[in-house]
């Protein structure tokens, strides 16, 4: 069964970076597309960034687009997201997914397996 956890979530002020990692067991990332997503209390679910298997390309949600990086290590088969300049709109939970259509339909990704999500509190 595939599995991904996340890790890195906390509590940060106005301005601060995170970075989070996803690391998958009983299958290797290196032949799937990535993103990560998140979901606020009270709000719909939100892609946040894709990164496509064909060429590496990348893709972000307009609301992160310049302040989010999603990269890969395969060595480590885990994934990660660099989040800097964090606002509070940025608080929710995110998870790190296998995206199905290779980043073609962003930013409504199309998600065929996720972890249980880290929490990302952005708040002074």
């Amino acid at each position: 069964q595939v599995q991904l956890k996340e890790s890195g979530g906390g509590l940060v002020q106005p301005g601060e970076s995170l970075r989070l990692s996803c690391e998958a067991s009983r299958f290797t990332l290196d032949s799937n597309a990535i993103a990560w997503f998140r979901q606020a209390p009270g709000k719909e679910r939100e892609g946040v960034a894709c990164r496509a298997v064909r060429d590496g390309s990348t893709y972000y949600a307009d609301s992160v687009e310049g302040r989010f990086t999603i990269s890969r290590r395969n060595e480590k088969n885990a994934m990660f997201l660099e989040m800097t300049s964090l606002i509070p709109e940025d608080t929710a939970v995110y998870h790190c997914a296998i995206e199905s259509g290779d980043c073609i339909a962003g930013p409504t990704w199309e998600y065929t397996q996720w972890g249980q999500g880290t929490q990302v509190t952005v708040s002074s």
